[in-house]
């Protein structure tokens, strides 16, 4: 089957081939049309594109789609690439991980080929490996651990233009206790208040804040 196609693509390259030779020969492109029946627009589109690339701008391409449907949002792109290069992370475990923490599913395969892509770097079997938040269920004291982490959300307003907010979330590892507010910026003032706001809400003392070390 796959022979059969090639033979078929390196046909239909040897009839253009042939066709625009045809037309150069006798200088006449009229003649060449009325020979072969074929559009005024399709021989143009032909000489177009052998006159930029050669032989190769007139073999087959594939169509590629600007704004697939299925395209992975640029945040989440810039997410996997900034938790990769932080945690240094496989394409299996940085998955668990959004999932976890940040409530972002997407398949390995996905993530694997975003590596490729942008050209990162296979681990190395005894690379380095920064501890993450692995026993956050261990602990029974309420506020002996509250784990705080930040999520990009993509949402749509009343005039259905697109905008992004920031929401920040407080977990207590003991109690399961939730704090969450959104914003529209992610800073250090932003990260203060919210703060400030779960030590207010949250019936307890908080001893220990754990977060992935985000720059806010």
């Amino acid at each position: 089957m796959r022979q059969n196609s090639e033979i078929k693509a390196y046909l239909k390259l040897q009839k253009k081939l042939i066709i625009l030779q045809y037309a150069k020969k006798f200088k006449s492109v009229t003649k060449a049309l009325a020979e072969f029946k074929i559009p005024k627009s399709t021989y143009y589109k032909w000489k177009k594109a052998f006159d930029k690339d050669g032989e190769i701008g007139l073999k087959r391409k594939h169509p590629i789609a600007s704004n697939h449907s299925n395209k992975i949002p640029e945040e989440i792109i810039n997410k996997i690439l900034e938790i990769r290069k932080e945690y240094q992370l496989g394409s299996w475990r940085l998955k668990w991980y959004l999932e976890r923490y940040h409530n972002i599913f997407i398949s390995e395969s996905s993530i694997s080929r975003i590596f490729k892509r942008y050209g990162v770097e296979r681990l190395q079997k005894k690379a380095f490996r920064r501890a993450l938040h692995s026993k956050r269920y261990n602990k029974t004291t309420p506020g002996h651990h509250v784990q705080v982490d930040v999520k990009v959300l993509i949402l749509n307003d009343s005039k259905g233009t697109i905008v992004k907010r920031f929401q920040y979330t407080a977990i207590d590892d003991a109690t399961r206790i939730r704090g969450l507010q959104i914003y529209k910026q992610q800073n250090q003032a932003n990260a203060i208040e919210f703060i400030n706001y779960v030590v207010k809400k949250f019936p307890f003392r908080i001893k220990a804040i754990r977060t992935d070390r985000g720059h806010e």
